[in-house]
């Protein structure tokens, strides 16, 4: 069955909303505790949870990413780009998985794949790193063949393919149709490769059925969706709707 993995960034993001400048050990009370939506999460039937610690740190702080990897039950995807900072930081975390994104300051979170090709020297020597303390490395990369096979030379055991084009598209079936057939063929690709493949961004509880009909995921990373749902039905109903549905369409 597709696994699921809870991005829990935008809890972070609330609470950076309010406290942004509050030291993480303020004897205020500070909340959300992403910490503690993780593990609602998981009560919810999370396979895993996912952290995105950006150079900016504009959601997830250093001290939260310790603390999943100290608390959480499941496994830990740690989201990084490859600044040599955060790859310090991930050594010394020691997540279960970490996934390899881009970053543009800009952005209001991450809006595409990472160009293996064009940074290949450099994603390499990232792989190398934290596949030696025994961390699974996956590359965030759209649903292309040249990005895969180059995901593929740089040692990557997985990638997870972008699904924002698929999710922008929602209400053109003209659109949609041609995004699922690029998800469906380079899906393919990369299981001819022997790749493990998740996929992920702009995944929701309506357009789930569709991105499951073009393949076979081994997890889907949802979090936007599953924090906006969480809002009026709490945390762990959320995760456990979105579960039921990913088993009610044959993930």
């Amino acid at each position: 069955m597709t696994k699921l993995g809870v991005n829990i960034d935008h809890s972070a993001t609330l609470r950076e909303a309010r406290y942004r400048e509050t030291p993480a050990d303020s004897k205020i009370v500070i909340e959300p505790s992403p910490l503690q939506i993780a593990l609602a999460a998981e009560r919810g039937g999370a396979d895993s949870i996912t952290a995105h610690l950006r150079e900016d740190r504009r959601h997830m702080r250093d001290s939260d990413v310790f603390a999943l990897r100290e608390n959480i039950s499941t496994k830990l995807n740690l989201e990084m780009s490859c600044a040599e900072e955060i790859l310090k930081i991930a050594l010394k975390v020691r997540p279960d998985y970490v996934c390899l994104v881009p970053e543009n300051r800009r952005e209001v979170t991450t809006e595409g794949g990472l160009d293996v090709k064009s940074n290949f020297d450099t994603i390499k020597r990232c792989v190398e790193s934290l596949s030696e303390i025994g961390t699974k490395v996956s590359i965030f990369i759209d649903p292309d063949a040249s990005q895969i096979e180059f995901a593929a030379k740089a040692g990557a055991p997985m990638v997870e393919l972008h699904t924002g084009a698929y999710a922008n598209a929602w209400g053109n079936s003209e659109a949609l149709n041609m995004e699922l057939e690029r998800i469906s063929e380079a899906a393919k690709f990369g299981e001819i490769l022997s790749l493990t493949i998740n996929s992920g961004h702009g995944i929701n509880y309506k357009n789930l059925e569709g991105l499951l009909s073009a393949a076979k995921f081994n997890e889907l990373n949802i979090g936007h969706s599953i924090i906006s749902r969480a809002l009026i039905v709490g945390m762990e109903k959320a995760v456990s709707e979105m579960k039921s549905l990913i088993s009610h369409y044959g993930g």
